[in-house]
Formats: C-alpha cells, structure tokens, sequence
C-alpha cells in the first residue's frame, strides 16, 4: 500500500480488502481510500459489504486478506495506536441502558482517555442540549435524545477520524437537519474526516465530497454527488443509487456501447 502515495498519505486506505465467512466473499477485494478532512459517503444496498467494512475500520473485524490504514497506522498490526483517535455513531448500537446519560459519558471518557472529563462532558452538554437529561437512564431516552448522546458519545475525544453508520435513521426532519449541521461545524473546527453510511441520499449530497458505491462486496463506481449524476445522466443521488443497486448502469454501458458501434 505504501507504493501509492494517494493511498499512503489518504486519513482512510484500504487496499485489495477481502472478508470471507465460509464459502461467502462478504468483501471482494476492496480497495478505496478518504482524503483527510473530507466527507465521503460508503453507499449501496443491503447486504453490500458497508457494515463490514466500517466493523473492519474499527478493528472489530479482522480481515481475510488486504491491508487497511487509518492515519497511516497499519490496522492489523497496530490499532491501538490509532483507535483513541477515532470514534463511531450509529443508532443500531445502543449505550448501555441502565446507565444515566452522564453516568455512560463518563465511562466512555475513562475509556478514551479524555483529560479533564467533567470540562469536556459540560460542553458536550451544552452543544446538544443535554444538561436536563444528563441524569436520566439511557434506556428512557426518545430516538432524537439517543442520537444527540451518541453524537456527544462519538465527538467525546475529539476524533481526527469519525464513522457514521446512517446517522440520521429514524429521525424527524428538525433532529436530523441539526446532527448534520452538527457535523459540518466539527468537521469545519478540527478538519476531522468523516467516512459516512447513509441510505439517505439528500443528506450524501449536502455533506459529502466523495461516493464510493459498493455492491455485493465490491467497489462499483466512486466520485464526487456531482459527478455521479452527471455521469448517470440522472437529476439526483437518489437515482444514481437505484441505478447502480438495481445494475442498471450495465445495461446502460451496453446501450451505449451497442450505440457506438451502430455508428
């Protein structure tokens, strides 16, 4: 990986990135990389290899075979080294329940090694407006008080690395529109890269510099939302997506070809 000076130098590189269980090629050689400071969006349908690859990011997977570098720390070797400066949302991965919300700040802030905790749990509190239920079960929470505290969670050692899986899900348009505005402003203060899962294809277009679509464990095409949908022939991300999910930029590829030759 270090040959390729865009690989070498990116916040997030992966390089020939294979995940197998049993006879299942759940990643087929997966190669991609994330600028530092920019916001890039892992899209494609269910089943696509997304969770598998940010589990991979995380060290929580080991891969088959590949290599993978976060700030330029060898993952497989090495992630301890680059772990308490990363961090993860996702509204599928719950805090522990009986916990308060500060009770599980605090833990998580023990954990990450943060200096001075209590400092940096009151202006998380304020941030996202959770001084009144800092002492409340996490378990009792609505889904937008849950997202804020995990937002709080994630930003809790002020990672240079942050991973989003779908981090808007099942929120109201208002709650939504503030944790991506959220992001925006952290991104805009520490210049921290954002590698971000989404099915929500208005927010990858307002928030992300670069695509990368995978589909059935494989990267299929990548590029900039503008770029994209010029590229499709399409009016929005939303449409690339369907095309690229459903296979129909194959069919297009071949019209296209059968066209040419016609000429």
């Amino acid at each position: 990986m270090s040959a390729d000076p865009a690989l070498r130098d990116a916040a997030i590189a992966v390089a020939g990135l294979v995940k197998r269980y049993g006879r299942v090629d759940a990643l087929k050689g997966v190669t991609f990389s994330v600028r530092a400071g920019t916001t890039t969006a892992l899209l494609g349908g269910n089943g696509a290899g997304k969770t598998t690859t940010l589990s991979i990011l995380l060290g929580v997977l080991e891969p088959t075979e590949g290599d993978v570098r976060v700030l330029g720390v060898d993952m497989r070797r090495d992630r301890l080294a680059a772990l308490p400066r990363m961090n993860f949302t996702s509204p599928y991965v719950d805090l522990p329940r009986r916990l308060t919300v500060g009770e599980n700040l605090r833990v998580y802030a023990d954990l990450y090694g943060v200096v001075r905790p209590r400092q940096r749990i009151a202006e998380l509190a304020e941030e996202f407006d959770l001084a009144a239920i800092l002492g409340r079960p996490y378990g009792t929470l609505s889904a937008g008080q849950r997202t804020r505290v995990s937002l709080a969670k994630a930003l809790l050692n002020g990672p240079e690395v942050l991973l989003l899986d779908e981090p808007t899900a099942s929120l109201d348009p208002d709650v939504g529109d503030r944790v991506r505005t959220w992001l925006a402003d952290y991104q805009h203060a520490t210049g921290c890269t954002m590698l971000l899962a989404s099915h929500n294809m208005v927010e990858v277009e307002r928030m992300c510099d670069d695509v990368i679509m995978l589909r059935a464990g494989e990267v299929v095409d990548q590029g900039s939302p503008a770029a994209l949908i010029a590229r499709y022939g399409r009016g929005t991300m939303e449409e690339v997506f369907l095309d690229i999910v459903r296979g129909r930029e194959d069919d297009d590829s071949a019209a296209a070809a059968s066209r040419e030759i016609a000429v």
